[in-house]
């Protein structure tokens, strides 16, 4: 098979990772090169003496359609599977008649009644706040994520347009949005989190079903990832790291690694948006300046290890506390000897990024005996964190207008990854958006047809 028929998939993250399946299966020779020991980009694991601990809590929803597809490719659905029906408990601590537990849940009824039984019980608002929601909402379902006018406008500025207090914020929007857009209502475009809660919580019922794995997700996004790769015949390269894209005389391109070059008439950047303005070659982008601008923003994960367990659900949401997130992550650790492992996921974590392991103990651990009361006896076997400095890209207004589409000014050369012009904030279902974005870019050149899977994409 000639170069011209040669693909080179650079970065082995989610979107690299969907780019090469994708174009191997549509028959093209396709090499894909990355600098780390493994694939699965940010969403990865590591072993810490017995345990296996992902570096972050990563959940999918039901809408994510790209993602599952991802996770029906490699094989890996079962390992992940989706709740039967939204329901997040939400334990307020600040509460002046002491802590409350509510919820939030779906019922079988047609958007927008699903939620409405469950915001009427929703203790952490007032009547008139939670009136004030409804309202809201329906504001929202006439909004059109795409609408660029949208993307300069902050969310809070709109949500105080349609009368939500401080507090609504905060016990409602906010709990969804740091966890989604990793920013507050005050940091987020208005268009980023449109997309979020129109799709997520009013375009159907159960499209805000919450998903995530089972096992360590380096099962899933390495190993599994790894197989399907072997399978549709990509050449797998780790630890090469891409130093230079060039042209060839013959209007090809050259990836050159620390160990060599490889020669492809296709070639896609599945990289994070800085290291991919440094390897751009000159006139690929018209302004690839405009990559530098796209802020990011932090997620810091609290690992706390018990010797006994004190959380008997599979996750909790917090209000009146520094802790947002709570998971028990025991089963997927292969923790031992009946203990019990909590994966604190704290986004929006800029204050708290560089902080000691000794003084976010002090923090955290008080925290989550105030929440959970069964820890105030247990010991604590094991307290740790992972901090990822560059979580995602920062979803402020404007942003949309920086990030660039899967195309580029230079034939041949092609873009992927979470912070490309897919419409969705820095999430998995972004990254796998944007990998058959890329790859359905590359084939059109070269006369290949091959049905994208997910329709509402064409």
């Amino acid at each position: 098979m000639s170069a011209q028929q040669h693909a080179v998939v650079v970065g082995g993250g989610l979107a690299g990772v969907t780019t090469a399946l994708e174009l191997a299966d549509a028959g093209l020779r396709v090499t894909l090169l990355e600098g780390r020991p493994r694939l699965g980009g940010l969403a990865f694991s590591f072993k810490r003496g017995e345990l296996t601990v992902d570096n972050g809590q990563h959940v999918y929803l039901r809408c994510c359609t790209a993602y599952r597809w991802f996770l029906d490719r490699i094989d890996g659905a079962a390992l992940a599977p989706l709740q039967d029906r939204l329901d997040v408990p939400v334990l307020d601590v600040a509460h002046p008649g002491g802590p409350r537990l509510g919820r939030l849940r779906r019922s079988a009824l047609p958007v927008p009644l699903h939620l409405a039984g469950s915001l009427a019980r929703y203790p952490h608002l007032s009547l008139a706040e939670r009136a004030s929601v409804g309202r809201a909402a329906l504001a929202l379902r006439r909004l059109d994520p795409a609408d660029p006018a949208l993307d300069g406008v902050d969310f809070a500025t709109w949500l105080g347009r349609y009368g939500q207090s401080p507090r609504t914020i905060e016990a409602l929007w906010d709990l969804v949005g740091i966890a989604t857009l990793n920013a507050t209502a005050a940091h987020s475009s208005l268009g980023l989190a449109a997309m979020v809660f129109k799709t997520g919580l009013l375009s159907q019922n159960g499209a805000a079903d919450i998903g995530w794995a089972r096992v360590p997700l380096g099962d899933l996004h390495d190993t599994l990832a790894r197989k399907a790769l072997d399978a549709a015949g990509v050449r797998t390269e780790l630890r090469t790291r891409v130093t230079d894209i060039s042209r060839t005389a013959e209007d090809g391109w050259r990836v050159t690694t620390e160990g060599g070059s490889f020669d492809a008439g296709t070639v896609v950047l599945a990289v994070p948006q800085r290291e991919a303005h440094g390897l751009l070659p000159a006139g690929a982008l018209a302004d690839p300046d405009k990559l530098l601008d796209i802020g990011t923003a932090p997620i810091l994960n609290v690992h706390v290890v018990y010797d006994r367990k004190v959380l008997k659900q599979p996750f909790f949401a917090a209000l009146g506390s520094p802790v947002q997130w709570v998971f028990d992550r025991t089963d997927s650790s292969g923790l031992p000897d009946g203990g019990q492992y909590l994966a604190l996921s704290q986004s929006v974590a800029h204050e708290d990024i560089d902080e000691p392991v000794s003084v976010l103990r002090t923090k955290y651990l008080p925290e989550l005996e105030r929440l959970l009361p069964a820890a105030r006896g247990a010991k604590v076997r094991d307290f740790f964190v992972t901090r990822e400095r560059t979580a995602t890209f920062a979803p402020t207004p404007g942003v949309g207008r920086l990030r660039p589409g899967t195309r580029t000014d230079t034939p041949g050369l092609f873009l992927a990854g979470a912070w490309t012009a897919t419409g969705w904030p820095a999430t998995m279902e972004s990254a796998v958006r944007s990998g058959l974005n890329a790859a359905h870019a590359a084939l059109v050149p070269l006369g290949r047809h091959r049905q994208h899977p997910l329709p509402e994409a064409v």
